[in-house]
């Protein structure tokens, strides 16, 4: 499997004793032929890995041989701030491994491969420095994306784009915002035409996303899909309170839910909390912490400000956090560390929802999530 890759980049998968999971085996022979590509597979399967690693295999081989430009060729789509901000760290974890084999072996004529972050939480320190040094990769969101796209001077940067990659697109696909996006990516296809090159190639990813044929032809009409199953074994049971339940959950029903939550906490090592509101989500991590204490639990949802938001994901990532009380915010493939078990407090509404937030513990190869869901009314 690695013996087209470049030997720093084969070298850096050898070293981690590396071995190739479904969405890589399948997905690699057609990403690496060009074509547009759709990959659904289960939370924790590699899925983002088998798209980037073809990606940062091109850029290795253009910066081994002096012919890696200055401007951005590769552009990561995804609808949430936490998720650019992850995966940026992600690839920049690889990107500087990679750097320190090519010094140890000598290759100090490698050009650095520069990646940078676009969302609403960027300064405009940041914005300003990405214009002067546009970055080879860049993660972004969907709305920054269109606005990047907008304006004469940033659209400069994509001119010579050769790939896209779209994550979780299920989490678009079927609203507005997945129109919104087609638009721009239909937009970048021009712009790149429009300067002599070749149409980007297009690759999806996706946990939980059913009809596939559909999405695929949302994310190209010839996009060739790969299928790697969304069914995982899981550890599931529900919870319900010892009361009758009715139409609105009782003070003393939720006073014995948190009760149970805590317990829930204190017995794994981190825990994931979804409900349903911003609100709920300020209301349930003031409840656990009356019963844990200070500095146990944080809530996390798109209204907080963005240094609370990084330090509940710092934190929950380093170990420092028991659980963190969390909206949609976190749903999505963010790595989020080890979280050992998710509780679902009132109804997800939807079973794909449930199993992508559920999927969120055990979240790597070969683990088995553990989940818990709270029955609140009838």
């Amino acid at each position: 499997m690695l013996d087209e890759f470049h030997p720093l980049l084969r070298e850096w998968f050898q070293s981690r004793s590396w071995v190739p999971t479904a969405p890589q085996i399948e997905g690699w022979p057609l990403i690496r032929a060009g074509y547009d590509v759709l990959i659904s597979a289960p939370t924790g399967s590699g899925k983002t890995l088998a798209a980037f690693s073809i990606c940062l295999d091109e850029l290795l081989k253009r910066a081994s041989s002096g012919d890696l430009p200055d401007e951005t060729l590769v552009v990561y789509v995804s609808p949430l701030k936490a998720l650019t901000n992850d995966v940026r760290k992600n690839l920049e974890i690889p990107l500087g491994e990679v750097l320190e084999l090519a010094q140890a072996r000598g290759e100090i004529f490698m050009r650095p491969i520069r990646s940078a972050t676009r969302t609403g939480d960027t300064t405009m320190v940041e914005r300003a420095r990405m214009l002067r040094t546009p970055p080879h990769v860049l993660v972004t969101t969907p709305e920054s994306l269109f606005i990047l796209m907008t304006a004469e001077r940033s659209r400069a940067l994509f001119r010579n784009v050769s790939t896209v990659i779209v994550d979780e697109i299920h989490a678009m696909a079927a609203d507005k915002r997945g129109s919104h996006l087609a638009l721009t990516l239909a937009r970048l296809d021009h712009l790149v035409q429009s300067n002599g090159g070749r149409k980007p190639q297009r690759i999806g990813l996706s946990a939980t996303v059913r009809p596939l044929e559909e999405v695929g032809r949302f994310l190209s009409p010839d996009a060739k899909i790969v299928d790697v199953g969304s069914r995982r074994d899981m550890a599931l049971a529900v919870e319900v309170p010892s009361d009758e339940l009715g139409p609105v959950a009782s003070t003393e029903m939720w006073s014995e839910i948190y009760d149970r939550v805590a317990d829930h906490i204190r017995a794994h090592r981190t825990t994931l909390v979804f409900v349903g509101t911003r609100r709920m989500s300020e209301r349930v991590a003031f409840a656990l912490t009356e019963r844990l204490g200070e500095g146990i639990v944080m809530p996390h949802h798109g209204s907080l400000a963005k240094e609370r938001r990084f330090e509940a994901e710092t934190r929950l990532k380093n170990g420092e956090l028991r659980a963190v009380v969390a909206t949609a915010s976190l749903e999505l493939g963010i790595d989020i560390g080890t979280i050992d078990l998710v509780v679902q407090l009132g109804s997800p509404r939807s079973i794909a929802v449930a199993l992508q937030r559920i999927g969120r513990s055990g979240h790597w190869v070969g683990a088995r999530p553990q989940g818990r869901l709270y029955a609140t009314t009838r």
